[in-house]
């Protein structure tokens, strides 16, 4: 079965959304600075996006994520990644005539761990992408990640979501690959193991 692979943008203090988070403005106050490597990349940063898409086989998100992107009104266009098969973790699934993309989203009511396994399921041998910030750390502290991928952006936003909060312990990582590009230096972890 395929790794379970966070990937988020980051800003230099630790952040991955600026304050204010709101639906109209999903990044929060200043946070459009995180993904300008997504949006003006270099070759080096088009070539890496293109990797993550390639290797995902199914994305693994929080309710809050879907709630702000793909929800009822939502921009989105049916899941982050297109038409992958997402699972969102909720502690109560949406009425099933709210969800526009039904055949994408599968709503896990019984937590993160049952998740993981129905993402891996999907994906095969290809990686789960998991996005967003806590289920990133329900992850982490599950020691269900295999895998950081963070993309660290020469900004400092001061204040808003922070990635490495609610961990329940130390988690021992391995860098095991550094790309740098003029919009971000990516990172790559092992995730080794989790102390709780």
């Amino acid at each position: 079965m395929g790794k379970i692979i966070a990937g988020i943008s980051m800003s230099l203090d630790g952040f991955v959304t600026g304050p204010q988070v709101t639906r109209e403005q999903q990044l929060g106050d200043g946070g459009d600075a995180l993904h300008r490597w997504l949006w003006a990349p270099d070759q080096v940063d088009t070539d890496l996006l293109e990797g993550m898409r390639d290797g995902a086989g199914a994305i693994l998100m929080g309710r809050r994520s879907y709630d702000l992107a793909e929800g009822d009104g939502g921009w989105g266009d049916g899941g982050p990644a297109g038409q992958l098969p997402c699972f969102v973790v909720t502690h109560r699934a949406p009425e099933p005539e709210t969800v526009r993309a039904r055949g994408v989203f599968t709503f896990v009511t019984d937590g993160v761990r049952s998740a993981v396994e129905q993402a891996k399921a999907a994906a095969g041998d290809r990686a789960v992408g998991v996005h967003g910030a806590s289920v990133t750390q329900q992850c982490l502290a599950a020691g269900l990640m295999d895998e950081l991928q963070l993309h660290l952006v020469p900004v400092l936003l001061g204040s808003g979501t922070r990635l490495f909060d609610h961990l329940g312990g130390q988690v021992t990582l391995e860098r095991t690959e550094v790309i740098d590009s003029p919009n971000a230096t990516h990172l790559r972890y092992r995730v080794i193991n989790t102390t709780r």
